[in-house]
């Protein structure tokens, strides 16, 4: 399928690896300009070289690689310094870390909701206006499926996710935008295979003295698909919620997590 989206522009948040990243491939596959964005330099330049190199990505497709940390007035200056409309954006940063709410204090909250709730909303409100003006617009933001099934200890993600929800909920809907071709949803991942479940599962190892490989196949079963999700098939999703098949998909949460929400609704 012709997704539509040859030639646009996209801003892919938090793309060095993982579900950016594999958004950002998707989108390139497609023939999307992309300016990709994450803090460390040299891993994001890698990734450029390597969507620069896909084989799948046609020729003359762009990639432009900032580093900087889009979850600060500065970070996101400059990005708007070497392009100020996008005809798609992806926004994503790394979750807040897990605990007690009860050691929790004031500057934790603030860093967790700027990072996963203010930053989306500054990208939006940089990014919309512009869209509606010229007829198409696509945004996701990358949240978590713990909007859908709070975790204990994600008490951080939970609140400034749920957050984020909500404004979307209804700046999606307002006439302006979905009337002009301009889209918001959230895509709400899983279980993923990234670093970042790598990681968590190393420190669960540590403290338990299970092994990775055990934790990992304990946490398999606990998902109907039997596997954790893959940032290609995440990414694949994304690219479809902002092509030109689905403009009538607004304002929506959609979960991918290979079944694991039991829930109805």
């Amino acid at each position: 399928m012709n997704l539509g989206i040859t030639g646009k522009w996209a801003l892919v948040c938090g793309a060095s690896k993982g579900l950016g990243y594999g958004c950002a491939q998707a989108l390139a596959r497609e023939g999307t300009h992309l300016v990709i964005v994450a803090r460390g330099a040299e891993v994001l330049q890698a990734a450029a070289d390597r969507l620069r190199a896909d084989p799948e990505v046609p020729k003359g497709t762009h990639v432009e690689a900032i580093a900087g940390d889009i979850t600060t007035t500065e970070g996101r200056a400059r990005v708007f310094a070497f392009r100020k409309d996008f005809d798609i954006v992806v926004t994503n940063a790394g979750g807040p870390p897990p605990g007690d709410f009860r050691e929790w204090d004031r500057d934790a909250w603030i860093k967790a909701v700027d990072a996963n709730m203010l930053t989306p909303i500054e990208l939006i409100k940089a990014t919309v206006d512009g869209m509606a003006e010229r007829g198409f617009g696509r945004i996701v933001n990358i949240t978590s499926s713990a909007v859908k099934a709070p975790i204990d200890i994600l008490g951080l993600s939970n609140g400034a996710r749920s957050g984020l929800t909500g404004f979307v909920a209804g700046v999606a809907r307002t006439t302006k935008l979905a009337s002009a071709n301009v889209t918001i949803n959230n895509l709400l991942p899983g279980v993923f295979d990234t670093d970042r479940i790598k990681t968590t599962m190393e420190g669960t190892s540590k403290k338990t003295g299970k092994s990775v490989d055990e934790l990992r196949q304990q946490r398999m079963n606990t998902i109907p698909a039997k596997r954790f999700g893959t940032p290609d098939e995440f990414g694949t999703a994304c690219a479809f919620l902002c092509s030109a098949q689905a403009s009538y998909i607004t304002g929506q949460n959609v979960l991918i997590d290979g079944g694991a929400y039991p829930g109805t609704y």
